[in-house]
């Protein structure tokens, strides 16, 4: 009857879709942004023979694009809340895909400190921007079911992307993967900047998605809005004034941890450790990359139907990031058998909790100012973003001769870690609590 109210879903469907595109313009962008991180993993093993690299060394070489990376958030997350999502994206987006095409001629461990620092310099921006793209699209009850998509596209990248990768390398070598990788990332830069646009300027965006984005809580500001901020050091200490952003932080860095893993070593302990056919490998190493894509997209559907059920937020929220947690401490379980088929099973496992935890970017929106989304964005994942320091250096330190089982206890506790920070700092969500500082 036409004086029924509309549901929401009805409401959605007739307020247009053109968020929904814009969606997929981020998780294009994520899965270049991690081909350019995982091309490292695959050409790890054949580049440390031929330039006679020590584990030491290799976990130096993993661990330089962090260093950088770590520092540059929060001046990252400014920028973006200064200049916007289009520009810093596209700038970045190509500048880092010259310096992949670079690692091509590289042919020292100086070098390639340097040329992975440089990438760490313009990948900073990445994640705040793609969370305040989120938060300026997306209505709150459809922002953890976006997060979970776009977060998606990092395993959907490492899953479809590394048997593709190594394919490359066996026909160009890994100089000649490194110049395929860079070359399509800098044209997508061009693409990205050619059609992005935020709300308020997209031409295709019609006048009722907007209202129904800003009923929300989306992020609606105009560029002259942006241009009027200025960065003030209250804005940086009001981002570890509260005991509920500093629990996330905590979190982050552990759920981290285990990604790293994987973005890093993981094909390296196949090949050298689990002494697996390189080929096969890539295909072998896509499954758990397979299952941490389910878990993502499993937690941000699951997390939203019970927010729009009535579920607390802290319930919803946090429920799929604890148990992800849980499950990532499976990992122990691979050094305990010598069949690749449990091997697999037991890093599946804990992959697929790993992406269960992954849409900890909703904390973000709902505890920060939302004034100060990009920044706070910055502060979070710079904390997520020194677990790309600590843990490949600490896995190579920890490798004992042949002997892994150490490091795949160091991912365990910190996972440990990251369930207690969740349930002891962070306590109550709820939307009281979002936007308090304690």
């Amino acid at each position: 009857m036409s004086g029924q109210p509309l549901s929401a879903s009805s409401t959605a469907a007739r307020a247009g879709r053109m968020r929904f595109l814009v969606l997929g313009l981020v998780f294009v962008n994520i899965i270049i942004n991690y081909m350019d991180r995982t091309n490292l993993s695959v050409a790890a093993t054949q580049m440390a023979g031929e330039l006679s690299f020590t584990p030491l060394q290799m976990g130096l070489i993993f661990s330089a694009f962090g260093w950088i990376y770590a520092a540059l958030q929060i001046p990252g997350g400014f920028m973006i809340d200064r200049l916007g999502s289009r520009l810093v994206y596209s700038v970045g987006l190509f500048a880092w895909s010259l310096i992949t095409a670079l690692h091509a001629v590289a042919s020292s461990f100086g070098v390639l400190v340097g040329l992975r620092m440089g990438i760490g310099t313009f990948e900073a921006p990445v994640m705040p921007s793609n969370n305040r793209v989120i938060s300026s699209w997306f209505p709150e009850q459809e922002r953890a079911t976006a997060i979970g998509i776009y977060s998606s596209a990092q395993f959907v990248g490492m899953a479809c992307m590394t048997p593709l990768l190594f394919h490359i390398q066996v026909l160009f070598g890994w100089r000649g993967l490194f110049l395929v990788t860079g070359a399509v990332g800098m044209i997508w830069a061009v693409i990205w900047y050619w059609l992005y646009r935020e709300p308020l300027e997209h031409k295709r965006v019609s006048a009722e998605e907007i209202a129904y984005i800003r009923a929300g809580g989306a992020l609606l500001e105009s560029r002259q809005e942006q241009k009027k901020r200025t960065f003030n050091w209250p804005d940086l200490a009001l981002m570890f004034s509260s005991r509920k952003l500093i629990g996330i932080y905590l979190g982050q860095f552990t759920i981290s941890a285990t990604f790293w893993f994987f973005l890093t070593w993981f094909p390296t302990y196949l090949v050298k450790y689990r002494h697996m056919d390189f080929i096969k490998s890539g295909y072998v190493a896509s499954v758990p990359y397979l299952a941490a894509f389910c878990g993502v997209l499993l937690a941000g559907l699951f997390s939203d139907r019970l927010i729009r059920r009535g579920v607390s937020s802290s319930v919803a929220r946090k429920a799929p990031v604890i148990l992800g947690m849980a499950l990532t401490m499976f990992i122990l379980g691979a050094s305990y058998t010598d069949q690749p088929f449990w091997i697999i099973v037991f890093m599946s496992i804990a992959f697929f909790g790993n992406g269960l935890a992954t849409i900890t970017w909703v904390f973000v929106t709902a505890l920060a100012p939302k004034h100060l989304i990009g920044l706070a964005g910055g502060v979070f994942n710079f904390t997520g973003a020194l677990s790309s320091i600590v843990v490949p250096i600490a896995i190579g330190a920890l490798i004992d001769g042949d002997n892994f089982a150490p490091a795949l206890v160091f991912i365990a506790v910190l996972a440990g870690i990251g369930i207690c920070s969740y349930l002891f700092v962070v306590g109550n969500i709820d939307s009281k609590s979002a936007n308090a500082h304690e």
